[in-house]
């Protein structure tokens, strides 16, 4: 390891060595590009990739590797090319990439498309004003991008979900800025893009609600950039003044000649993170710091740089380098003359190596810090991109923590594996130089996320393994690649079977896949097969989006791509066998939508047993909401007695006489085709012979009488309480009533009548077959006992006593008792008569037995 230098060795002091930079060589290029001027270049942040087009405003020779129209070439950190983006929409005025490292490319008539690394990508537009004004710059950011029209008005775009853009404040201008630049919304107070345009003298200040002038008057500006954290703003000047402000405009921080450099106007003007300013001429890099000291760095060709968190990454036709502040854990350990407890544990670990007793010296000296000290070396290793000084500081931070009694390993252990995360992305062949502090700000999830998007799925999945982290977005992302990259199986020779082996396989390969890992939804992960299918689908692979949806356990994901796919019967099936009633209702009422009602119920017809369910839970619908099909669906399934009985049930709610009496009819009628229903189909035509006849009564008495659905008897009744006696005899014939029941009825009728007279002629026209002692019953109860105690004496002897005491003839009842001799019911009487005079009239009875 001789040949690996120590790491100071590309530190610069700045500051009189109060702070240090150090540029460190990542990558050599793997491209044959030699100039980059010639060339719009955007970058990613975090280690992604650079998009490159040709700058149609040069002159370039044409030769190998020049296309003949415009293309956006994607590489990554290494000079790998990653794609090629052939562009054929027009004039591109910006692109650049979101967080999920999506390319968006914008054209001159406000059209963008978002690209992934595959090539493939979404369509939007910023409207037809856009379109028609045209766009003429643009600012890309990671959530969103603000587009200036040619009348200097500003739209903006927030997400990437193709809303509709927000139009900002007026800007007062009449000609386009020399330079302008954005503050991100998640750097200002107010969480609203901030626009910075550059006018004559000042800086104006645009965002969705005002325009403000700064009144700053050190213009014209011809380069703003925003410090990553949105707290600082680097302007330059047209003299090459550069002056560093903070975002408020209201603080001064330090000033800087770029014309002493005697290069004219920079290339570029980005921060190296928050701390210091990076000026790019075409072959010189210039850092200057907080206080205007400077650090120069050259380059064999025109370079590139970008800035990140933490520093700043640069590439030219060679290398890719990346420039920052030396941290400082690092400087702690390293720094020349370092007396921190943490350099000296790296020192006690190099004489216990030589096995030098100073190292029990130095772990002596810094025994009270020591905790601290092997905090700061397990900081310093994730800080190192070389994997030698790496394995030095952890092996420092292991020997340090034996000399502790109590120490949490957690922060030592995730290290290790981070580091072990970060070298294998950082390998050219990966291309992702992301920093220690990079990862942490974006998370382990989003950095799989990045692999996934390149296709490196085994890495992702090993670095998902090895962290603890699901894989399902893995293997998801893996299965659509998969069936994309697949071929298509030709459809067979007529008549001959085959033509699927293609799908059978692929189908078992992610199966097969999905169950190794214990993603897939069977097996309890968080990998829906009925996603992969909805993009088998959406590719024109139907066959093997259904093989797919099989082995999806959630009815809920598989029923509604089945219903798009239109495997209506498998839908309805698999929503049945689920149990899920909701579900069911689901499948039948988009059936219902999208078909006919004849398709619709020869379905479920032809699914015979299986959907029976359906077909249950469709009659339970269909009688609260559409009982016009309920009546349909049963007719062409020959169930008449339900069509009956619908009928019957409709014919109660229905408001008016004939509606309600040709329900009956046909009720009557679907009964008579059944053939064990001819009871019911009797009963029914009955039933509506009788509404008939109702109408015909109340028609005779001009609509004066109710008859209309009462039962036989009370129709009875009615007429006999109304004098239509006749009637009544004729109903009676007609429905076969018996004499007692008739009895019965004329009895109560004309009690409520109040014609006595014609119940005594009633009563006198021939025996009664109900007897007498009813009349009484009746009468008394209807409170008319005086004429009830007149049918008393033709009632049974062994009745009368309790008779006449019923109607309140207590004398009657003595005399009764007198003439049979029952002495004993006499002075039963007496014990219980109500008041003393009839005591009295029962006491005489008593004694003239005597």
């Amino acid at each position: 390891m001789a040949s690996v230098q120590h790491p100071t060795v590309s530190w610069e002091p700045m500051l009189d060595g109060q702070v240090f930079y150090r540029k460190q060589q990542i990558y050599t290029m793997q491209w044959d590009i030699r100039n980059l001027s010639d060339y719009i270049i955007a970058g990613a942040r975090y280690g992604g990739p650079f998009a490159l087009m040709r700058d149609p405003h040069k002159m370039v020779a044409f030769g190998q590797g020049t296309f003949t129209r415009p293309t956006i070439q994607v590489f990554s950190s290494a000079g790998e090319l990653l794609l090629a983006l052939p562009w054929d929409q027009g004039n591109v005025i910006a692109f650049g990439w979101t967080s999920a490292e999506q390319l968006v490319v914008l054209n001159d008539e406000g059209i963008y498309r978002i690209h992934d690394l595959q090539g493939d990508y979404q369509q939007f537009s910023l409207g037809s004003e856009a379109a028609e004004l045209g766009i003429i710059d643009a600012k890309i950011y990671e959530s969103g991008m603000v587009a200036m029209t040619s009348n200097v008005g500003l739209l903006e775009v927030k997400g990437w979900g193709g809303g509709k853009p927000l139009i900002l404040a007026n800007t007062g201008l009449v000609q386009p800025p020399r330079c302008w630049s954005i503050i991100e919304p998640d750097q200002t107070i107010s969480r609203h893009v901030e626009v910075l345009l550059a006018d004559e003298q000042t800086i104006y200040s645009v965002d969705n609600l005002e325009s403000i002038d700064q009144s700053i008057h050190r213009g014209p500006f011809v380069q703003i950039s925003v410090s990553p954290n949105g707290k600082l703003i680097a302007l330059l000047n047209g003299s090459g003044l550069l002056w560093i402000v903070s975002s408020d405009f209201q603080q001064r921080y330090a000033e800087y000649e770029t014309s002493n450099e005697g290069l004219g106007e920079p290339r570029q003007v980005v921060w190296c993170g928050s701390d210091a300013v990076v000026v790019n001429w075409d072959e010189l890099v210039l850092v200057v710091g907080p206080y205007g000291n400077s650090l120069r760095h050259y380059y064999t060709s025109p370079a590139y740089t970008l800035n990140e968190m933490d520093g700043v990454r640069i590439i030219d036709s060679s290398q890719c380098d990346f420039i920052q502040k030396v941290p400082s854990s690092s400087e702690k350990v390293f720094k020349p003359g370092s007396t921190a407890p943490a350099a000296i544990l790296f020192d006690a670990l190099e004489h216990f190596e030589r096995k030098s007793p100073k190292a029990d010296e130095a772990i002596r000296s810094i025994r009270p810090e020591l905790a601290g000290a092997v905090n700061d070396v397990v900081e310093a290793a994730g800080q190192e991109i070389e994997p030698y000084w790496q394995r030095r500081l952890l092996h420092a931070a292991q020997f340090g923590r034996a000399f502790l009694d109590l120490y949490n390993p957690t922060d030592f252990v995730n290290m290790g594996q981070t580091l072990k995360v970060l070298n294998a992305v950082r390998y050219y062949e990966i291309g992702i130089p992301i920093t220690y502090v990079q990862y942490v700000h974006r998370t382990p999830q989003h950095l799989i996320q990045r692999l996934t998007s390149r296709n490196m799925h085994l890495l992702a999945l090993k670095m998902c393994s090895y962290l603890g982290i699901k894989p399902d977005d893995v293997l998801k992302h893996w299965a659509i690649a998969k069936i994309a990259k697949s071929k298509s199986p030709a459809p067979p020779p007529s008549g001959l079977t085959g033509g699927v082996d293609e799908d059978d396989a692929v189908c078992k390969l992610i199966v097969k896949k999905f169950r190794s890992v214990g993603a897939g939804a069977e097996s309890g992960g968080g990998v829906s097969f009925a996603e992969v299918a909805k993009k088998a689908w959406e590719s024109g692979r139907g066959r093997l989006a259904t093989m797919l949806l099989d082995h999806e356990p959630r009815a809920a994901d598989q029923v509604p791509l089945l219903l798009a796919m239109n495997e209506d019967l498998l839908a309805l099936t698999k929503s049945i066998s689920s149990g899920d009633t909701d579900l069911v209702f689901h499948v039948l009422l988009h059936l219902l939508r999208h078909m006919t009602l004849g398709d619709f119920f020869r379905l479920l017809e032809d699914g015979g047993a299986t959907l029976d369910t359906g077909g249950r839970l469709l009659v339970v619908y269909a009688k609260e909401q559409n009982r016009e099909m309920l009546r349909d669906y049963w007719y062409q399934d020959d169930r008449r007695t339900e069509s009956a009985l619908l009928a019957l049930e409709d014919a109660t709610r229905a408001k008016e006489q004939e509606n309600n009496l040709d329900l009956v009819k046909a009720a009557a009628k679907f009964f008579s085709e059944d053939k064990e229903r001819g009871f019911e189909a009797k009963m029914t035509d009955d039933h509506a012979k009788l509404l008939a006849l109702q109408q015909q009564l109340e028609k005779e008495s001009n609509g004066k009488i109710d008859f209309y659905g009462l039962s036989v008897s009370d129709t009875i009744r009615k007429c006999i309480v109304n004098g239509m006696n006749k009637r009544a005899e004729g109903i009676r014939g007609a429905w076969k009533v018996s004499d007692k029941r008739f009895w019965y009825i004329k009895l109560y009728a004309l009690t409520e009548a109040r014609d006595f007279e014609g119940l005594d002629v009633f009563a006198k026209s021939k025996k009664p077959p109900i007897g007498y002692e009813p009349f009484v019953n009746h009468l008394v109860e209807k409170g008319f006992p005086k004429q009830a105690a007149t049918y008393v004496p033709k009632c049974d002897a062994k009745v009368r006593v309790d008779l006449y005491v019923k109607c309140g003839e207590w004398r009657n009842a003595g005399m009764e008792c007198k003439e049979r001799g029952d002495k004993a019911r006499l002075d039963e009487l007496r014990r219980t008569a109500p008041n003393n005079l009839i005591v009295r009239e029962l006491d005489q009875i008593l004694s003239s037995m005597s």
